[in-house]
């Protein structure tokens, strides 16, 4: 039997919108996340973190902007905005088909109170919201930002939501 590892810990997701400013607003003002650090423009150049950039993004990569933000349960959230080469803007649904990273989930026991604060800000409900378990509470729904990144709402913990289901 192989030995049993503990899990890593999340450090940080990231997304990609045409608009930083915008969206930490969003992200602040709906989500409750709070700014680390930034906004901030970063550029491939000679400097260390261009350099590290232009590695990252490879040669047509110019410039950036970013913000750092976090959770409530401290897993960190960087917001890009690409500026050379530019952003495309894509008002996207589920692509379960491309492969990658589907979508970002957050837990609010008020689902249908951030459903409606979202959509009233620019976001969009891609889904009803569901309860799978008739013997438990719980419940979910997928939104978008309103940028097309794609958020599903916990009503509970991902451990309590999918314990003894």
């Amino acid at each position: 039997m192989d030995p049993i590892y503990p899990p890593k810990t999340i450090n940080h997701i990231a997304i990609s919108v045409p608009d930083v400013e915008r969206a930490l607003k969003w992200y602040q003002e709906v989500m409750g996340f709070t700014i680390i650090r930034g906004p901030t423009e970063l550029a491939a150049d000679d400097t260390q973190i261009g350099n590290v950039l232009q590695n990252i993004f490879e040669s047509k990569f110019k410039k950036l902007r970013i913000v750092w933000m976090s959770s409530a349960n401290n897993v960190g959230f960087e917001i890009f905005q690409f500026i050379e080469p530019k952003q495309l803007i894509e008002n996207r649904q589920i692509e379960y088909w491309r492969g990658g990273v589907i979508h970002i989930a957050v837990t609010e026991r008020d689902i249908e109170g951030l459903v409606k604060k979202a959509t009233e800000t620019g976001g969009r409900q891609l889904t009803k919201i569901w309860e799978l378990n008739p013997n438990k509470p719980y419940k979910l729904v997928f939104c978008s930002d309103p940028f097309g990144n794609i958020i599903e709402i916990y009503s509970h913990s991902f451990e309590q939501f999918h314990a003894n289901m």
